[in-house]
Protein backbone atom coordinates (compact mmCIF):
# COMPACT_ATOMS: atom_id res chain seq x y z
CA UNK A 1 0.00 0.00 0.00
CA UNK A 2 1.25 3.44 -0.53
CA UNK A 3 1.21 6.02 2.59
CA UNK A 4 -2.14 7.55 1.80
CA UNK A 5 -3.40 4.52 1.79
CA UNK A 6 -1.85 3.16 5.06
CA UNK A 7 -3.23 6.34 6.84
CA UNK A 8 -6.70 6.26 5.45
CA UNK A 9 -6.87 2.83 6.42
CA UNK A 10 -5.42 2.69 10.01
CA UNK A 11 -6.77 5.88 11.38
CA UNK A 12 -5.16 5.33 14.97
CA UNK A 13 -1.86 4.39 13.55
CA UNK A 14 -2.46 7.94 11.41
CA UNK A 15 -2.42 10.37 14.20
CA UNK A 16 0.28 9.04 16.59
CA UNK A 17 2.50 8.65 13.11
CA UNK A 18 1.33 12.87 12.02
CA UNK A 19 1.78 13.64 15.50
CA UNK A 20 5.68 12.18 15.14
CA UNK A 21 6.13 14.01 12.30
CA UNK A 22 4.58 16.73 13.34
CA UNK A 23 6.71 16.72 16.91
CA UNK A 24 10.04 16.10 14.89
CA UNK A 25 10.00 19.19 12.39
CA UNK A 26 8.90 21.14 15.27
CA UNK A 27 12.11 19.87 17.06
CA UNK A 28 14.18 20.27 14.31
CA UNK A 29 13.46 24.13 13.73
CA UNK A 30 14.01 24.70 17.57
CA UNK A 31 17.32 22.91 17.85
CA UNK A 32 19.19 23.57 14.58
CA UNK A 33 18.23 26.64 13.07
CA UNK A 34 19.04 29.58 15.19
CA UNK A 35 18.37 32.05 12.12
CA UNK A 36 14.10 30.67 12.34
CA UNK A 37 12.07 33.63 13.81
CA UNK A 38 10.02 32.89 17.00
CA UNK A 39 6.97 33.41 15.57
CA UNK A 40 7.67 31.31 12.54
CA UNK A 41 8.14 28.20 15.00
CA UNK A 42 5.13 29.11 16.99
CA UNK A 43 3.15 28.86 13.54
CA UNK A 44 4.91 25.33 13.12
CA UNK A 45 3.26 24.37 16.67
CA UNK A 46 -0.03 25.66 16.17
CA UNK A 47 -0.23 23.51 12.22
CA UNK A 48 -1.13 19.76 12.06
CA UNK A 49 -0.07 17.73 8.21
CA UNK A 50 -2.62 16.51 6.87
CA UNK A 51 -2.35 12.80 5.50
CA UNK A 52 -1.27 14.39 1.88
CA UNK A 53 1.54 15.57 3.67
CA UNK A 54 2.44 12.73 5.67
CA UNK A 55 2.22 9.98 2.86
CA UNK A 56 4.78 11.85 1.01
CA UNK A 57 7.46 10.90 3.83
CA UNK A 58 6.05 7.27 3.73
CA UNK A 59 6.58 7.40 0.27
CA UNK A 60 9.61 8.43 0.06
CA UNK A 61 11.91 6.72 3.04
CA UNK A 62 9.60 4.91 5.17
CA UNK A 63 12.67 4.40 7.05
CA UNK A 64 12.00 7.03 8.80
CA UNK A 65 8.56 5.40 10.43
CA UNK A 66 10.95 3.00 12.42
CA UNK A 67 11.58 5.61 15.38
CA UNK A 68 7.45 6.43 15.99
CA UNK A 69 7.34 2.20 15.64
CA UNK A 70 9.69 1.93 18.24
CA UNK A 71 8.60 4.32 20.93
CA UNK A 72 4.98 2.30 20.28
CA UNK A 73 6.92 -1.28 20.71
CA UNK A 74 6.04 -2.33 17.18
CA UNK A 75 9.60 -3.36 16.13
CA UNK A 76 10.80 -3.91 12.45
CA UNK A 77 13.71 -5.92 11.55
CA UNK A 78 15.17 -6.10 8.11
CA UNK A 79 17.41 -9.16 7.07
CA UNK A 80 20.06 -9.70 4.17
CA UNK A 81 21.04 -13.26 3.01
CA UNK A 82 23.92 -14.33 1.62
CA UNK A 83 22.15 -14.15 -1.66
CA UNK A 84 21.09 -10.32 -1.27
CA UNK A 85 17.83 -10.58 -0.88
CA UNK A 86 15.90 -8.61 2.16
CA UNK A 87 13.45 -9.94 4.11
CA UNK A 88 11.97 -8.23 7.61
CA UNK A 89 10.12 -9.39 10.67
CA UNK A 90 7.73 -6.96 12.59
CA UNK A 91 7.58 -7.78 16.07
CA UNK A 92 8.80 -11.41 15.33
CA UNK A 93 6.15 -12.27 12.54
CA UNK A 94 8.49 -12.68 9.93
CA UNK A 95 7.95 -12.89 5.79
CA UNK A 96 8.19 -15.80 3.53
CA UNK A 97 8.38 -13.26 0.56
CA UNK A 98 12.01 -11.72 -0.36
CA UNK A 99 12.79 -8.55 -1.87
CA UNK A 100 15.58 -7.17 -4.05
CA UNK A 101 16.23 -3.60 -2.44
CA UNK A 102 16.16 -2.70 1.18
CA UNK A 103 13.55 -0.14 0.36
CA UNK A 104 11.38 -2.47 -0.61
CA UNK A 105 11.88 -4.92 2.40
CA UNK A 106 11.15 -1.80 4.39
CA UNK A 107 7.70 -0.49 2.80
CA UNK A 108 6.26 -3.65 3.04
CA UNK A 109 7.08 -4.21 6.84
CA UNK A 110 6.25 -0.76 7.55
CA UNK A 111 2.44 -1.72 6.28
CA UNK A 112 2.70 -4.85 8.63
CA UNK A 113 3.62 -2.20 10.95
CA UNK A 114 1.02 0.41 10.95
CA UNK A 115 -1.30 -2.88 11.58
CA UNK A 116 -0.01 -3.73 14.54
CA UNK A 117 0.17 -0.54 15.66
CA UNK A 118 -3.53 0.35 14.55
CA UNK A 119 -4.70 -2.61 16.69
CA UNK A 120 -2.91 -1.69 19.72
CA UNK A 121 -3.82 2.20 20.49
Amino acid sequence: MKGLELLETYPKAAKVIGEFYNNKLIESMTTSTEDVSEEFKEMLKQQSFDNEYVATFIDSNPRFLFDVFDANEVFIQIIVYPDRKFTYNVNEKGTTKSFNTRKEAEAEAVEGAFEILNEKL
